[in-house]
Parts: structure tokens; sequence; C-alpha cells
């Protein structure tokens, strides 16, 4: 790959990048012009224990490019509550006459079946590399781009599909510190209930559990002060913290994995350059609360790939950037607020836990929440 020109060069082939390329590729555009660069080679990649919560509608845009089935867990029903407080949701998938809300999943499975089907499809790969320079022009983006051996390419339009870490990114126009941090394991409990995912938010931050196996994946969001404590305990300390934060729905908390921590923030940017756009966690870093990140991001690459199939010029470029508006600000605004209106012990508390209850004694409201979770602003 020395002096190459491409259609499409995406850097960054996690789920979002490599989903845009296979997408690309499915659509007709000619394999050989769609290069995908990334840092990290597959095998590593694959081997990424972290879980993932895919949605329904993430599921289908997987299955037109052919990397589903994954291994992954059925999410059957979603119980949203405030811990303390009256009121809750619940949100089933009869009630939507689908076979699932959403799915759980390895991180690696899924990059795993993603880069199958980008090597069946011929897809240019350039692995482990990364972008040194990138340099935009009237009629062509040039990268210099640093691997096993320095090399160069032209491409008539630059994906930025490599997000990071919120705390190792620069600063985008929309940003926020949550002053959180996630924790992140996997957890047993003595009386799991198959298929029902929990979001359960706090003083301090939201809680999920997402069934995988016969196991939850937790992902708890805490002030950094109190994350640092939690990672400090042992196994035993830990358990017993989560199922007082938690409560007894699931019985108690019998094993953890190794846990891990991430700071927490809003970083977005819809904005695109003439030649350049950014997609997934690269366009939008986002809280977890309700699992929106990669959701959002498999979004952006279903009409991405469809506008950039017609034609990968600057006007492209323009229509998504506007087609995707509406979805990423709705998005961008139900975490955020999810995120921080949650996260106290106000008075006020009182009233959100009534608006729980408000929504699931109220079909249609149930049923735009779900929709929002499902599929997104459409």
């Amino acid at each position: 790959m020395t002096d190459t020109t491409f259609e499409v060069a995406i850097c960054g082939a996690g789920p979002a990048g490599m989903a845009l390329a296979a997408l690309l590729a499915k659509r007709g555009m000619p394999a050989q012009r769609i290069a995908l660069i990334d840092a990290k080679t597959l095998e590593q990649a694959s081997k990424d224990p972290r879980s993932i919560a895919l949605s329904w509608g993430s599921r289908q845009i997987l299955e037109e490019i052919g990397a589903w089935p994954v291994a992954a867990t059925a999410i059957h029903q979603i119980h949203v509550s405030r811990r303390g407080q009256f009121g809750r949701s619940l949100i089933d998938r009869d009630e939507h006459k689908l076979p699932a809300l959403g799915y759980v999943l390895r991180y690696g499975d899924l990059v795993t079946a993603l880069g199958a089907v980008c090597e069946r499809a011929g897809i240019a790969t350039l692995r482990p590399a990364r972008v040194e320079a990138v340099d935009e022009s009237a009629d062509a983006v040039a990268l210099t781009i640093a691997g096993a051996a320095s090399s160069s390419a032209t491409a008539a339009i630059v994906v930025q599909a490599e997000g990071g870490l919120f705390s190792d990114q620069e600063s985008k126009a929309q940003h926020r510190d949550y002053q959180q941090t996630a924790i992140i394991a996997q957890v047993r409990s003595s009386r799991p209930i198959a298929h029902r995912a929990y979001e359960r938010f706090t003083e301090q931050g939201p809680l999920a559990l997402l069934p995988q196996g016969e196991d939850y994946s937790l992902v708890w969001c805490v002030r950094p002060d109190t994350a640092a404590r939690l990672q400090s305990l042992d196994d035993a300390a830990f358990l017993a913290e989560l199922g007082a934060a938690f409560g007894e729905r699931v019985g108690s908390f019998t094993h953890a994995s190794p846990r891990l921590a991430f700071p927490l923030g809003l970083n977005a940017d819809p904005r695109s350059s003439a030649r350049t756009v950014a997609i997934g966690n690269a366009a939008q870093t986002l809280h977890p609360v309700a699992g929106q990140g990669l959701n959002l991001g498999l979004r952006d690459v279903a009409v991405l790939a469809r506008l950039l199939a017609q034609g990968a010029n600057p006007t492209m470029l323009a229509q998504f950037t506007e087609l995707r508006r509406q979805d990423r600000d709705t998005t961008v605004r139900l975490t955020d607020t999810m995120a921080r209106i949650f996260a106290n012990d106000s008075p006020a508390q009182a009233l959100l836990g009534l608006s729980l209850a408000a929504i699931d004694m109220v079909a249609p409201a149930r049923g735009v929440l779900a929709e929002l979770m499902m599929y997104g602003r459409r």
C-alpha cells in the first residue's frame, strides 16, 4: 500500500469502521477502492473482553452486512428504576412484537465477525498502522501513514472512525466532564432473571446490569473518589456494596471478574469538512447510560454508506451531516440529560421516580422511550 488512491479511506477498524467498509462494498463500491487503517491487528482487537449492548436496529444493520449471527444474549425486557424512590418503567419485547429489544455480546466477537466479512470482500486493510497526517485539498485528501513501513495514500473521502477514550481525546464543540467513572466487570447473582436488563439510577450515576450468558455485564457509574474506593476493595466487599446500591431484584451477588475503570464525559462535534467526516465515537463520545454509543455509530454507518455508494464527494458528506442531525442531537441530549439529572440526591428525585411510574402507565410514552433505544430518532 504505497502511494495508493482510494475512494474512501477509513481511519479506525473498530465495529463502526469495519461495518462502514463492509456496507460500502455490499452497496457496490469496489472493495479495492476502500481502505481500512488501524493501529491494532485484528488478532489484538478480537481478544478484547469488553461487553457491548446492541439494539434491535443495530442487529438489522449487521444482518445486512453479513456479520450476524454473533454469540449474544438477547434482551427481552429493560427494567428502569431510581434507587430509593417509588416508580419504575418496564419495556418488554412483546409490546413491540420483536424477538428481542437488543443483545449483549463481547466486543471481540463482533470485530472478529466484521473482520471476516471485510476479508471475504477483499477490502484493502493496513494494520497495525496509524495516520500521522491528513492534508485536505479541494480535490482529495492525502494521508501520511506510519506502520511496519511508512507509506502514503490519497482518498476522495476520509472517514475518522477511531474515537478512543474520553480522557484521551481533544475537546470538541460539545464537551462535558461528568465527574463520573464507570466500573466495568462481569458479575454473577444468586437469582438471575433471564433476558432482563436493568438500568438503575443512583445519586452518583446509573448502574446497568446486562444479561450475558449466566452472568451480568456491569456498568456502574460513580464519582471518581467512590470509584477509587470500590477498586481498592476485595471481591466480597465490592459485591456487598454493589448489592446495597442495586437491591435484591436478582438476589445477592456472588462473583465478580477483575474490574476496569474509565472516566466518563460528553465530547461531540457533528461538523464535517468538504472531504472528511467523523462517525461513531469519533464524532460523539457519550455517557454509557441507555447504551447508545455504538448503536448511534452504526446508524451513522448505515446513512453514510448509502450516500457514499452514490458518490464519494463533498455533496454526499453535506447531505450526511444534515440527515444525521436530528438523531445525533436527540441522542446526545437524551444521554446527557439522563447522566446529569438523575445523578444527585436532591428532593426533585422523588418527582423523577414518579415520572418513571407515569411512563410505565402510559403506553405511548413507554413506546417513544423504547423506539429511541431500539432504533434512534429516524
